[in-house]
């Protein structure tokens, strides 16, 4: 909160953390590094303008034949499709229909679906795309 008062009266605050989320809601300008190198800089949606990805749609399923996740991955625009602890995952680019493609696909394959949300990529998958790897410590 004393962080996010002295921003809001005007002090330039030079924050440094490996949690995104804080740099999310703290940070108007944010600057990604990796051993000591800089990456990429800009505002938040500028940063997440940068990558490919630009939803990631997560559907709970009780099982996926490998037959039907070839037919997820194949889809426009659906850049990777994993299944995981009875959820199917796809990072896709942005586009309007990437959620009714998926849906659609794993309809007409007759999968039984549990929960269903899509989301905006994070900084996290700002900082995967940009070195290839997830953050560390």
């Amino acid at each position: 909160d004393g962080i996010c008062r002295l921003r809001d009266e005007g002090a330039t605050v030079v924050y440094t953390s490996h949690y995104m989320e804080e740099v999310e809601q703290i940070c108007s300008r944010i600057m990604i590094m990796d051993g000591g190198k800089t990456l990429a800089e800009g505002t938040n949606d500028e940063l997440k303008r940068m990558i490919s990805m630009g939803e990631k749609v997560v559907i709970e399923v009780a099982e996926l034949p490998s037959e039907v996740l070839a037919r997820v991955r194949a889809l426009p625009h659906v850049l990777s499709a994993d299944v995981s602890a009875g959820s199917l995952t796809c990072s896709c680019e942005a586009s309007p229909h990437n959620l009714t493609d998926i849906l659609d696909a794993l309809r007409a394959q007759g999968v039984a679906l549990g929960r269903i949300y899509s989301e905006p990529p994070t900084l996290n998958d700002v900082f995967l795309e940009i070195t290839g790897r997830e953050l560390r410590e």
